[in-house]
């Protein structure tokens, strides 16, 4: 069956769904999204309304065979719910169950710690508490999560989903105090085909972008305290947000362009292996950036139909070459484009981008003068190395010891002037609690020292 397509991806979905909370703004409303698509719905809500955002952690329980066909789901705090009927259905024993059980329950205790770090819950007592999910089919965790918030005392409980399968939306309404669906849909089989881009949100996301939230949250706090005002834009200034496509031989690459108002030079990013424009790391990084004055370019270095092979292969992601040349083709674009061509080029690579990086800016000594190199695999490039002379950072996890040690080895062969920065107690995705902070504020200043504008005159 072809399902239209409702949203481009889970942030389209959660800036769409936002404009139709905004009434619950006066209520100073908690916004809990659902472990891991709906938190970046919930992120864009939350952004949007100025308000808090954690996570209720839920998980489903899979049938033993069919682990797709949920029995229920079990949350934080011992939530529990199970689909008697669809239990019997599939002939699932109580001892299946009880093992199911354990083994999520065990697993909701382990994402509880990862994503808080030991700290505790936002306070859901009496307040009007907003739960996000990326879309309702079966409903199993939903329930899970209202229960949740009952046992902890939640004055007002709204469920908030882009698209869910209206008869499941009856039931829960009898749960929830109210719901908000964009889109009920009679005919449901799933919620990934009312998306375009329903790419896998992972555990490491979902730390980023509570991250994002609680900082982005803390400086708008910050500017609305007494004594402290904002610093307006300049007149006439305000930030340019344009979706581009960049040609590769004869196909487009997808991208989005965003340039602050006077910005100190355009940064580049070259995506890690299997990502693409949309990594919700890159686009944190991409934020600080913004905030440090510079413009950043997100694309895809992949057509769709590349994409698509990759996803099955796994070996255009690898191919160096492949992914330099399409950097060099987004410098050469960005090197002619109106809104960029005055500005300072440099480059920001995370794991085999970050290779990619280092042999475009081999390529294009003339234009590109710095790069930074997130988890990178610099030895990758090494047949370039010699020739890079943009100064270069290598910032890695202290506890990713495999790449820790390549990038020490393949330092030496950088002529360029080169730093490298260890982030202690990260991994290679920088997953846990500050360490994509730390990273991307010390991207921020080897970038803002290197990049300069170059005004160009103007006859109007």
């Amino acid at each position: 069956m072809n399902l239209r397509k409702l949203f481009r991806d889970r942030a389209d979905a959660g800036q769409k769904l936002s404009a139709h909370l905004d009434a619950y703004r006066r209520a100073s409303p908690i916004i809990l999204g659902l472990p891991c698509g709906g938190v970046p719905v919930a992120y864009e809500i939350a952004r949007a309304l100025g308000a808090p955002l954690d996570v209720c952690v839920v998980r489903k329980l899979g049938a033993p065979m069919q682990p797709e066909l949920g029995l229920g789901a079990v949350g934080e705090d011992g939530a529990l719910y199970v689909d008697r009927e669809t239990m019997d259905r599939l002939d699932v024993t109580e001892e299946e169950l009880r093992d199911i059980i354990a083994t999520k329950q065990a697993a909701v205790e382990r994402q509880v710690q990862r994503f808080r770090g030991g700290t505790r819950p936002l306070d859901v007592r009496g307040r009007t508490v907003i739960v996000v999910d990326d879309g309702v089919a079966t409903g199993g965790t939903a329930r899970a999560a209202l229960q949740t918030l009952r046992t902890r005392g939640a004055g007002s409980i709204v469920l908030a989903v882009p698209v869910g399968a209206s008869e499941t939306l009856d039931e829960l309404a009898a749960i929830a105090d109210e719901i908000v669906c964009l889109h009920p849909e009679e005919t449901f089989y799933a919620v990934s085909p009312w998306y375009e881009d329903f790419s896998a949100t992972t555990e490491g996301d979902v730390i980023e972008l509570l991250a994002r939230s609680r900082s982005e949250l803390a400086r708008a706090r910050l500017e609305r305290s007494p004594g402290r005002r904002a610093s307006p834009a300049p007149p006439g200034r305000t930030a340019i947000v344009r979706d581009v496509q960049i040609p590769v031989d004869s196909a487009w690459l997808d991208g989005r362009l965003t340039i602050p108002p006077n910005p100190r030079g355009l940064v580049i990013f070259a995506h890690g292996s299997g990502s693409s424009r949309h990594s919700p790391r890159n686009q944190y990084v991409a934020s600080i950036l913004h905030e440090a004055g510079l413009a950043t370019l997100l694309f895809d270095l992949l057509t769709e139909a590349e994409e698509e092979i990759d996803a099955r292969t796994a070996h255009l992601r690898f191919d160096i070459p492949l992914l330099a040349s399409r950097l060099v083709a987004a410098t050469d674009w960005a090197h002619q484009d109106r809104d960029t061509r005055s500005l300072d080029l440099g480059y920001f690579g995370a794991s085999t981008g970050a290779a990619a990086a280092l042999v475009a800016a081999a390529e294009r000594p003339d234009v590109v003068h710095a790069v930074v190199s997130r988890g990178g695999r610099p030895d990758l490039a090494e047949a370039s190395l010699g020739d890079v002379q943009a100064p270069t950072l290598l910032l890695v996890g202290g506890l990713d010891g495999e790449v820790l040690t390549l990038n020490r080895e393949t330092l030496y062969f950088l002529g360029c002037e080169k730093l490298l920065e260890i982030v202690p107690e990260a991994t290679h995705l920088f997953e846990e609690p500050g360490t994509l902070d730390q990273a991307a504020t010390s991207a921020a200043k080897w970038l803002t020292s290197h990049l300069h504008s170059h005004v160009l005159e103007s006859t109007v």
